[in-house]
């Protein structure tokens, strides 16, 4: 009777497990029973199952999967009797249809239960995988006892009386039919003289079809080679016995795999006189356990092979010798996110599995195979002498294949998709090293444009390697303090002083040494690092600007120009950091000048303009930087709350030496006019040479910065500087 504490729905077992135990286990009581040699009743029968019902459970909702508890209950299995092979059947189907419906988690619901579910269907395959194992195991160790129980049966008759000859035989003969395992008995001449009526089953049902054959007529294809040469050795009398697993063909044609035990019979002076065979059915069993690794080396969706399976075909293709070559096609479907978010993952699985086809198609020759690695990612893998033209041609029929329309649902997609290609000899990678550069050049495929391939380049993936080491160093480097600001000095066009200088931003690292904005910068930008790191240069700009101020008046009232990336323009705290930092240093918002590039405000918005239309309007100049390098509108800078033009050096380059580059001469001349006319004043970036100073001097040009005056340096360096521009 069921304690109170345990009753379905209380407060000790709130899910009604124990009920639901009890249900599985009459469930699975009903399957076997029929075919189990007992005195037990069925209700005695369901008592014995409840607990191994209850390890059932406790396996499926394990955290760590322990096969050797679920051995233990197909072992138990034979201690009950349960020896008839159809009862490891029955426990295994009931266990597939019903022990994730009884033993389940029934609380799991919302985005989480589909996973959950297919981790459960999983682990009750792992399940039923280790309890056939277990049950064949115990089954084969009652089959060794009995087998030991036969010898000793055999000696005893040897050794008995006349009186009990007859008797010994007739228990013999009883074990001999009764027995669980195949047995018989032959000559050493290969005949078989004896089979038992497990055997005859195993083989058909005919015992003419196995009494009277020889042995050596059951060979099959798949025999491993050291078979017969383990039974020439055993019939002349080398060795006792050998254990082997063997297939045989039966007469219908099907193929019966067994585990095969042959032992020599000796007469009483030793000599050989019989072989005797003991043949495990494990047909069954393989079966399962192949059915467990096709699930475990392919992709459920897609049905290809997946990463487990790849992976070992490639670490056998890079461990090959003799001159073998790879060739790796490692794809990426170009915007397939776009799909599983616009119209659900369920077109989406469909739509991967029309691209899988067409991958599976263009793999066909010898040495070649497509597997999925998860998402939209798949790979193609080539090995022979000639992969260097092998891969190309793959990687272009992949592409050629995705080039037609899918229709899915009723939808057509165009399916585009970028390929990263490594190919080189065998044994010089390993699998990391060459699935790590197949990425890095699939991106730089997806990069170019997508729906291409490129070849992997060292040069490339030692730049990308470095780069990813640069980004996961970037929020430590900040913490600990290894950028540094250098200042480049922007000079008055008129009178030649020091105006002001740009904060120029640079990255002391500890191992790559002084790196420049332009190899960290983008990083930063795609961590979204920019923001405290931005917000740090502009701190240490306006300090030091502030500081000149006070301790340098011979500098006169210096501006700081500081550069704002994208994402800080987006940044809902700009305005409100930087009047803070302006109000904590006691600098005018005058002496502050913010660049912009202009591919940044190309075809901004009204709400990407606020911010800077109030920056302005407290004094701010708002620098565009780059000009003419964007391909914006003229028309635009008049909607745009800019008060300074700095000049691309691009356009000023051709002034650098006499003579003097025409065209170049009239853009500039025409860009200074425009600039004079909407009442903006015009900064010149890259000068260099004392002619191209004096030509955009006489051009109106406002300031100018570049290596002619200073190179960016030390804050020191600009007093340093303004002293020698003042003698």
């Amino acid at each position: 009777m069921m304690a109170p504490s345990q009753a379905p729905g209380s407060a000790a077992d709130p899910d009604g497990l124990e009920d639901r135990l009890r249900r599985f286990a009459t469930i699975w009581s009903r399957a076997v029973f029929p075919v189990t040699a007992t005195s037990l009743t069925r209700p005695e029968i369901e008592q014995h199952l409840l607990p191994l019902a209850r390890r059932l459970s406790d396996s499926l909702h394990s955290r760590t999967f322990d096969a050797r508890a679920v051995q233990g209950i197909g072992a138990a299995l034979i201690e009950a009797h349960c020896t008839d092979p159809e009862a490891l059947s029955r426990t295994l189907g009931v266990i597939d249809a019903y022990l994730v419906l009884y033993c389940g988690d029934p609380g799991i619901e919302g985005p989480g239960a589909e996973q959950a579910a297919e981790d459960s269907r999983a682990r009750c395959a792992r399940l039923q995988h280790a309890l056939a194992a277990g049950y064949a195991h115990g089954l084969r160790e009652r089959t060794l006892a009995e087998q030991e129980s036969i010898a000793r049966s055999s000696l005893a008759a040897r050794n008995a009386a006349v009186s009990a000859l007859h008797a010994t035989e007739t228990r013999l003969r009883a074990v001999f039919e009764g027995a669980a395992i195949g047995i018989a008995i032959a000559d050493l001449e290969g005949n078989i003289l004896e089979v038992n009526e497990t055997l005859t089953r195993m083989f058909g049902g005919l015992e003419h079809h196995v009494r009277g054959k020889k042995v050596t007529e059951w060979s099959h294809p798949e025999d491993r080679p050291h078979v017969w040469q383990l039974y020439r050795e055993l019939v002349r009398g080398e060795r006792e016995h050998f254990r082997v697993e063997k297939p045989f063909f039966r007469n219908d044609g099907t193929v019966l795999w067994t585990n095969l035990t042959v032992s020599l019979l000796r007469d009483p002076d030793g000599r050989p006189q019989y072989q005797l065979a003991l043949l495990e059915d494990t047909t069954e069993r393989r079966l399962l356990h192949l059915r467990l690794r096709y699930e475990a080396t392919h992709d459920a969706l897609t049905g290809l092979p997946n990463r487990t399976l790849f992976f070992e075909r490639l670490e056998k293709a890079l461990s090959a010798g003799d001159g073998s070559r790879f060739g790796l096609c490692y794809l990426d479907l170009d915007g397939f996110k776009a799909v599983n978010d616009s119209l659900g993952h369920a077109t989406g699985d469909r739509l991967l599995v029309e691209v899988a086809d067409r991958l599976q198609s263009c793999a066909t020759a010898p040495g070649e195979m497509v597997a999925r690695l998860g998402g939209d990612e798949f790979v193609a893998l080539t090995t022979g002498p000639d992969t260097e033209h092998e891969v190309d041609e793959l990687a272009a029929r992949i592409l050629s294949a995705l080039a037609s329309p899918i229709r899915v649902d009723g939808r057509e997609f165009t399916v585009r998709g970028s390929i990263g290609i490594v190919e080189g000899p065998a044994g010089e990678r390993t699998t990391a090293e060459v699935l790590r550069s197949a990425d890095i050049t699939m991106y730089r495929a997806k990069s170019a444009g997508g729906n291409r391939y490129e070849t992997a380049d060292p040069e490339a993936d030692a730049r990308a390697i470095t780069r990813h080491g640069l980004t996961t160093a970037l929020p430590a480097a900040l913490e600990r303090g290894e950028f540094f600001i250098e200042y480049q000095p922007l000079v008055d066009m008129c009178d030649g002083k020091v105006h002001g200088a740009e904060a120029l931003v640079r990255w002391c690292h500890p191992q790559h040494g002084v790196l420049g904005p332009d190899q960290f910068i983008p990083l930063a930008e795609h961590t979204g690092l920019i923001i405290p790191l931005g917000r740090w240069v502009l701190q240490e700009a306006v300090r030091q600007a502030r500081y000149w101020q006070e301790h340098h008046a011979d500098l006169g009232p210096v501006r700081i120009n500081v550069n704002l990336s994208p994402t800080q323009l987006q940044h809902p705290g700009l305005v409100n950091e930087t009047v803070a930092v302006l109000e904590g240093s006691g600098l005018a918002p005058g002496s502050l000048c913010l660049e912009v590039t202009e591919s940044a405000l190309i075809g901004a918005d009204e709400g990407l303009l606020k911010p800077l239309r109030q920056l302005a309007e407290l004094g701010v100049d708002i620098a565009l930087d780059d000009f003419g390098t964007g391909y914006s509108n003229l028309a635009n800078l008049r909607r745009l709350p800019v008060s300074v033009l700095k000049l691309d050096r691009s356009f000023t380059k051709g002034m650098q030496h006499l003579p003097v580059d025409p065209v170049d001469l009239k853009i500039v001349e025409g860009i200074v006019s425009l600039a004079h006319s909407l009442e903006l004043a015009v900064t010149v970036e890259g000068v260099e040479t004392g002619a191209q100073a004096d030509q955009l001097r006489e051009l109106g040009c406002d300031t100018a910065q570049g290596w002619y005056y200073a190179r960016p340096g030390p804050p020191e360096k600009l007093h340093a500087l303004s002293l020698a521009d003042a003698v």
